[in-house]
């Protein structure tokens, strides 16, 4: 696996290697030895999977308080998106700073989003589905989010008028937000 680093510490893209012949490819898309280097231990415990019918649905910007603050390991199996993450880690050199791009079913490329992170995607295409990992189970009563179009952040996203959820239209700002992440230099993840 080929590994992109992105300008924020921890926030890696990914991108396996497909062997394609005349019936098709063959790929690994994920193996525990490489991962846990990676992620320095974290293991995943689950996995989940969204289909969009339409493009232009922005799910985000979502993250889980401590204790279930979760990483997540990201990509599209068909379709693309427009995938972001934000710093939200007190001390980064980065805090507060946002990472985007294109993630397609046909490039396999994935993006790993360490713990402190929100995160958030836009289907560029209808049908699109994602699939990711997290490395700790979903906990509502400690789900929050950013707006995506939080002036603070400043996000460019590649439609500026997203299908959003009802829960995605009620976000607090950036502004408001006290974070409870803190980044640790050694690990790139805490």
């Amino acid at each position: 696996m080929h590994i992109t680093e992105t300008g924020l510490p921890g926030l890696r893209l990914l991108t396996p290697q497909a062997h394609r012949d005349e019936r098709g490819f063959f790929l690994e898309t994920y193996r525990e030895s490489f991962f846990d280097t990676l992620t320095h231990g974290q293991r995943f415990v689950q996995d989940n999977h969204a289909r969009s019918e339409d493009a232009g649905v922005l799910r985000g910007l979502h993250f889980q308080l401590p204790p279930m603050t979760q990483a997540k390991l990201v990509w599209a199996v068909q379709g693309s998106i427009y995938d972001v993450a934000v710093d939200l880690r007190e001390g980064s050199p980065t805090f507060g700073r946002w990472f985007g791009c294109t993630l397609t079913a046909a490039s396999f490329q994935r993006i790993y989003v360490p713990r402190g992170f929100a995160h958030g995607y836009m289907t560029l295409e209808p049908g699109t589905e994602v699939m990711y990992k997290v490395d700790a189970y979903y906990a509502p009563a400690l789900e929050q989010g950013l707006p995506w179009n939080d002036p603070d952040i400043g996000i460019t996203w590649p439609d500026m008028t997203p299908i959003l959820s009802a829960k995605d239209q009620r976000h607090g700002t950036f502004r408001d937000f006290r974070t409870p992440f803190s980044f640790t230099p050694d690990t790139e993840h805490a």
